[in-house]
């Protein structure tokens, strides 16, 4: 394969020259295979990383983020679903494309086209406002009866409350990711998910939910 990055070419062709020519694998299983799950797919991409590859392609929310969380590997995401209205079956909707996102491909492939950690894991956040003000609106308008005048001064305060937080704790991670990969993240998961089990199955947290 020819090299991609010559002089005048765009930055997303830049930075997909280190995958020319290169190894990208497929890490999927399908659900009735002995090796579906995000354990399996987690040891497959770090064989992967091990043997050389340059990418990876993982499907599906949960193993994206398993893979994420063993390499560091440039993750080509996809989530393969089958509606009856449509022929298209990789990441047929938004609510796939947006779930693909939030598992952690949408950082990596922003950087993998030529965009920094920071704008990357901006575009990132961008991506999920839409979401969150239509869920918002969405709930509020569900339970619309169970709201009246009243609750104006606290619908205002929590608003403001959370926006500061909210623009505080993004702003750090921002900072922190210009100079710091994930791998903090990934520890994090892992550490609370075993606390999470661990309280879980000696009885002293209920974890179900309400």
């Amino acid at each position: 394969m020819a090299p991609i990055a010559t002089p005048g070419r765009s930055s997303a062709h830049r930075a997909l020259a280190p995958l020319a020519g290169g190894l990208i694998v497929s890490c999927q299983a399908r659900p009735d295979n002995p090796l579906h799950g995000p354990t399996f797919m987690a040891a497959m991409a770090r064989a992967a990383a091990d043997g050389g590859a340059v990418g990876l392609r993982v499907n599906g929310p949960d193993d994206i983020r398993a893979a994420r969380a063993a390499t560091s590997l440039p993750i080509i995401g996809l989530f393969k679903r089958q509606y009856d209205d449509s022929p298209v079956v990789i990441t047929p909707t938004f609510a796939e494309a947006e779930a693909v996102a939030r598992a952690g491909a949408t950082i990596i492939g922003g950087m993998l086209f030529g965009l920094s950690r920071r704008a990357a894991t901006e575009f990132s956040f961008f991506l999920a406002v839409p979401t969150l003000i239509a869920a918002g609106a969405y709930d509020f308008y569900r339970n619309r009866g169970l709201f009246d005048a009243g609750d104006l001064g606290v619908f205002t305060v929590g608003f403001i409350v959370s926006f500061v937080s909210a623009f505080l704790c993004v702003r750090w991670l921002l900072r922190y990711i210009a100079s710091h990969d994930f791998s903090v993240f990934a520890w994090y998961r892992i550490a609370f998910g075993a606390i999470v089990l661990a309280t879980g199955y000696a009885g002293l947290v209920d974890w179900s939910p309400a």
